[in-house]
């Protein structure tokens, strides 16, 4: 097993933590800019999937998974920012000026959401965000001079610049470096003393304030941060799908989002896309197990909703870190065989949170 022994400050600002670490993300990179060539259609669009929806895992991961603030309403969010992108780009704005809008519109109501839910926490905060999501659902539906209400609005494809893309090859990349970009600016936003604020604030308020950081500032700014990542995943869900309809945006999706966290890994940012993987991937593979169970079972309309339930139930009691947790894991266990030893992840009786950042 390798280990690296810091002897430089620089070290800690350092992009990647070795070489080694660098030519996987590289490799990992050189893999996902190939695969529209190689991949079928059917399964580069998974893909996009993936990323929008990691990039929507990024901005509900840095509000629940680093603030400690959890939101059951961010599917608003995921509307807001699909209807602003929809509505200007069917009024000939390019995708450079939509979706910086889109983004900014969503940050503002979640400042908005934000501000009234300074003094709430816990089931509290939840119940406020669902109601959130209700009302931003609700007006979508009504205000139909705007947003053509329950009809649904055609969404036509991106206008980056000058010129509409002509090929699904290009909107793909243009996905890539949005999620990219988005999980970098994260990542150096963690390790600023704004990311270790929000840290803070999630291990203990009263500690938190007692050491000088503002709970207000940082709470509201956690929740337009957040609204305004969720945003941009809007813009880009709105171009994939095409059509976009208040239906789209109920809560299953925002508790799909709060179980893509917690299954991929409450506290990291490779969590959110283990997570987006395995809400993409869930679909597929139950569609795939329905010819082996049984026809009373597999006509079940719930049945998604249900595995989606017992699958997190399962890995709250067995497995709390995570997929990616799991991955941490068998990666450690591997580097320390045979000195591997069974108790070294067992949860402690007292801990802190901090202790699960990566």
């Amino acid at each position: 097993m390798r280990f690296i022994f810091k002897t430089r400050y620089e070290q800690d600002l350092q992009l990647f933590k070795d070489g080694v670490s660098a030519a996987w993300y590289c490799a990992l990179l050189v893999v996902l800019i190939a695969a529209p060539f190689v991949l079928p259609d059917y399964y580069r669009s998974q893909l996009v999937f993936i990323f929008i929806y990691a990039i929507a895992g990024f901005g509900l991961m840095l509000l629940a998974g680093y603030t400690g603030q959890i939101s059951m309403g961010h599917a608003a969010f995921l509307a807001i920012g699909a209807y602003t992108e929809a509505i200007l780009q069917a009024q000939g704005w390019p995708f450079v000026l939509s979706a910086p809008v889109a983004v900014a519109f969503a940050a503002i109501l979640g400042v908005v959401i934000g501000l009234p839910a300074l003094r709430l926490t816990g089931i509290y905060l939840s119940i406020a965000t669902l109601a959130f999501g209700f009302i931003v659902e609700e007006i979508l539906a009504r205000w139909e001079h705007v947003t053509a209400g329950n009809s649904g609005m055609l969404v036509p494809s991106v206008r980056l610049l000058f010129n509409q893309f002509e090929s699904a090859n290009e909107f793909y990349y243009l996905c890539l470096v949005c999620v990219v970009l988005v999980g970098l600016a994260i990542f150096n936003l963690l390790r600023s003393p704004t990311g270790r604020a929000f840290i803070a604030i999630r291990d203990s308020e009263v500690s938190a304030q007692s050491m000088g950081v503002n709970l207000a500032r940082y709470k509201t700014l956690s929740f337009a941060l957040s609204a305004g990542i969720t945003g941009l995943a809007g813009a880009l869900y709105a171009h994939q799908i095409r059509f976009i309809s208040p239906e789209q945006f109920t809560l299953f999706v925002s508790i799909e989002f709060l179980m893509m966290i917690v299954i991929g890994g409450m506290g990291s940012l490779h969590g959110a896309v283990f997570g987006a993987i395995f809400v993409i991937s869930l679909p597929e593979l139950i569609g795939a197990l329905k010819d082996y169970l049984p026809q009373a079972i597999a006509e079940q309309p719930g049945l998604k909703m249900t595995i989606f339930g017992v699958i997190m139930i399962l890995f709250v009691l067995f497995e709390p870190m995570g997929l990616y947790g799991r991955w941490l894991k068998i990666r450690t266990y591997f580097s320390l065989f045979p000195l591997y030893k069974k108790d070294m992840f067992k949860r402690q009786k007292a801990y802190q949170k901090s202790e699960r950042v990566h």
